[in-house]
């Protein structure tokens, strides 16, 4: 009653050892390619958690270098400003690791909710009454007087360019990992099972335990059952390419690193074009918002503060040299692995599973 192993000599085998070997050969194919695939995702894995490491260790030393922009420079602001400084690098994280926001609107939201502290604090400082209403309305007539000039729209531009390529490397990341974990756990068909029973175990029926799979039939059985799998070949190799342009565009002129650190030179830059700005800007938000009660001289001219350009930027780059390190490392590992699904069948079928250096081997139905 065998199924799978009919052969004309008797036979030490049972049809519910046929459905063992079929059992067993679904669990060694699973084993066999997790096996082959656990180099690639750890790479994987591994630089995800390094690069996500770096993107955070950048974003902090980007915000701790704004913090003390305002410690240092602006300090009538310094406390209220804490908070619209923390959402905002907080949105930018969000932002590369893939969150349903824009970088638009992270930096346009601080620079509504800096606006009000800014007028207050800094352009008329002599201002008591700063109110629920009052605020908002200054918030709201930051997006039509334009109190910030030309620096928040170049910082959303410098950001989005920079920040662009780290969000859809992260997302391409991950994505690998999906493929790989999907491929692994991709189902053998019925034919599939029988075939690599007849393979691997329908010898053992004939007492031939130590015969193993001649080369060329085992690379037949193994295409066969993983057509699916290498039908990912050119999708994979397009998808290494991707990867490739990803890491140059990271590492191209829109440098993440000096966006990052540039991001405390233009929001000075904003804040003393407020300031500078001041009596036209007061002219207009008392038209539309009306005027404020005071509490004596303004004091516009003691408030500007030349802020002394921290020799940071260079040491900022050098100390993180090592981003560009990983990416290289991690571009030249994977470009490595571009055929990977096209030669899985090869490497299945490499090693222990065929009889490489004899004269005899199972060709399917007998020794030769």
């Amino acid at each position: 009653d065998l199924q799978i192993c009919q052969h004309r000599t008797p036979t030490c085998c049972t049809k519910k050892m046929e459905e063992s070997y079929q059992a067993a050969v679904r669990r060694e194919r699973t084993q066999s390619i997790q096996a082959l695939n656990f180099e690639l995702k750890y790479m994987i894995v591994g630089h995800i958690t390094a690069f996500q490491e770096a993107f955070e260790s950048l974003l902090r030393f980007a915000e701790n270098r704004t913090s003390s922009l305002f410690e240092t420079a602006y300090r009538p602001v310094a406390k209220e400003a804490a908070e619209p400084v923390k959402e905002l690098f907080t949105d930018l994280s969000l932002y590369i690791l893939g969150a349903e926001t824009t970088v638009e609107s992270a930096v346009l939201r601080f620079f509504d909710s800096l606006f009000p502290l800014v007028y207050s604090r800094l352009i008329n400082p002599g201002i008591t009454d700063l109110s629920e209403d009052y605020t908002e309305c200054l918030r709201l007539t930051r997006q039509d007087i334009n109190p910030f000039g030309r620096y928040s729209k170049n910082l959303v531009t410098e950001l989005s360019k920079s920040l662009w390529a780290s969000r859809m490397l992260s997302q391409a990341l991950s994505l690998g990992i999906e493929v790989i974990n999907t491929t692994e756990h991709a189902a053998l068909t019925k034919e599939c099972s029988r075939a690599l029973v007849k393979m691997q175990y329908c010898p053992h029926c004939q007492g031939l335990t130590l015969i193993r799979p001649c080369v060329g039939y085992c690379l037949n059985v193994m295409r066969g059952c993983l057509a699916s799998v290498s039908e990912l070949d050119a999708q994979w190799r397009e998808y290494i390419s991707t990867l490739e342009y990803l890491t140059n565009e990271m590492a191209a002129s829109h440098d993440l690193e000096i966006a990052l650190s540039e991001i405390r030179n233009s929001i000075n830059e904003a804040i003393l074009h407020a300031q500078l700005n001041g009596p036209q800007l007061s002219a207009t938000v008392d038209k539309v918002c009306g005027q404020p009660k005071q509490r004596g001289e303004n004091l516009l001219s003691d408030n500007i503060v030349p802020v002394k350009e921290a020799a940071e930027t260079q040491t900022f780059v050098m100390a993180h040299a090592s981003l560009n390190t990983k990416r290289r490392e991690f571009i030249s590992y994977m470009k490595r692995s571009r055929t990977f699904y096209a030669s899985i069948a090869e490497r299945l079928c490499d090693g222990d599973l065929v009889m490489r250096d004899s004269s005899t081997c199972w060709n399917g139905e007998d020794v030769v």
